[in-house]
């Protein structure tokens, strides 16, 4: 299979990169913005002679990856190695300044994604299309894999949940790539930018047994630091709902985003109520009650007990497996076991004021909603869920560059 990934292309063919000589360049990169043979993109671009890197920029968690928790933010600094000055998009602003804009004329992105909403990626990719418009810089994405597939799961964002981990009226699982959303947004806002997609050759979405990532061609690099592995990518449409509640999300073990649970859990009984809730939601993964001390964030020295989402081997069922439902109806079952205790962690997720963390993941109440309420049932949520679900295939379609 020849695979190559946006930046690979790139380096490939100096008929692609034809039209960046002689003008500024500006990079926007992570610890996951690497080559074929693991070379730092930004290192592999300034090796090239006709090409002039004149900045970098840096997400969330940083250019440099440094960042372990959530709202911890980075510092711009000169790039040590190459003298150029990396400014941080998670800093003192979310948006680049007039004076970080003035420093480019193309910026090239270079962000390996994991193909859900909350991960503040997409954001950035939407301010930086926004203020390159305003600012008549051009936008070149250079595309990777979204290595949880096309698969798309999740209720749409709601009018007026906009955050930093709700770049717009999309699901949880958008099934998307970084170069297709930027497609998206481009079409949706409706945005007069020069806009260049470095496509990938023979991505495969559908193909076993990655289905989204090529496992055996690519090696994983964590774009974020609590994104260890695929398996992650593929449970984070649900476990990173467990960043609004009381339990544990696995932050502070060696399995970050594929476990869930607390000192007071019965694990097996909360699987035992969701197989009587939803049984068809348990399909393509198997749960395993387990042990786990978290050494930092929630419930940190304390044993849980909880439950982790395997698919990673036999089991697994890329077109059966719906981390959103399944995470929620575990939620549901949590709520019915605890029905007085407090389960919604209040504090200002993503420095959103006044508004409850997990409404905020979810991009409005009605999910919460669904979990409290203890008379509404499984098919409920899915008929919710299966309109949103339907409206942004339909919605997204023409900005498709792979196989569907």
């Amino acid at each position: 299979m020849n695979l190559q990934f946006g930046i690979d292309r790139l380096l490939a063919d100096p008929a692609l990169r034809r039209p960046l000589a002689g003008k500024r360049l500006a990079l926007l990169a992570h610890p996951a913005s690497v080559t074929a043979n693991l070379t730092h993109s930004l290192d592999a671009l300034i090796a090239l002679p006709e090409l002039r890197i004149s900045a970098a920029f840096g997400p969330q968690h940083g250019l440099r990856g440094d960042k372990q928790d959530n709202m911890i933010e980075s510092e711009d600094f000169l790039d040590p190695r190459h003298g150029i000055p990396v400014y941080s998009l998670y800093g003192s602003v979310r948006r680049p300044t007039a004076a970080m804009l003035d420093t480019f004329d193309v910026l090239l992105i270079d962000l390996q994604d994991v193909g859900c909403r909350v991960y503040t990626f997409i954001t950035t990719l939407r301010y930086l299309l926004e203020d390159c418009a305003r600012h008549r810089k051009a936008v070149w994405v250079l595309d990777r894999p979204n290595p949880a597939g096309r698969p798309v799961e999740g209720l749409l964002l709601e009018p007026g949940w906009e955050s930093f981990v709700g770049a717009a009226a999309m699901p949880m699982r958008h099934g998307l790539t970084m170069g297709e959303l930027a497609r998206w947004f481009k079409s949706t806002l409706r945005l007069d930018v020069e806009l260049e997609v470095i496509t990938m050759q023979g991505w495969e979405p559908t193909a076993a047994p990655g289905y989204g990532w090529p496992l055996g061609l690519r090696a994983w690099v964590n774009p974020s630091p609590n994104a260890p592995n695929l398996s992650m990518a593929r449970c984070y449409a649900g476990t990173v709902m467990v960043e609004g509640t009381v339990l544990s999300e696995g932050r502070g073990t060696t399995r970050p985003l594929e476990l869930l649970g607390a000192p007071e859990i019965n694990a097996r009984a909360l699987i035992d109520d969701v197989q009587r809730l939803a049984p068809l939601w348990l399909a393509g993964c198997t749960l395993r009650d387990c042990w786990f001390e978290p050494t930092f964030h929630k419930h940190a020295g304390e044993l849980c007990n909880g439950v982790q989402i395997h698919v990673a081997d036999s089991g697994y069922g890329h077109a059966q497996f719906r981390p959103w439902r399944l995470v929620a109806a575990l939620l549901k079952a949590v709520r019915a076991q605890h029905p007085g205790a407090t389960l919604w962690r209040d504090f200002a997720y993503e420095y959103e004021q006044g508004k409850l963390a997990f409404d905020v993941i979810n991009g409005g109440p009605r999910l919460r909603e669904w979990i409290d309420d203890a008379r509404a049932s499984s098919a409920d949520l899915d008929t919710l869920a299966l309109r949103d679900e339907q409206h942004w295939r339909e919605q997204c379609a023409s900005a498709l560059l792979y196989p569907a």
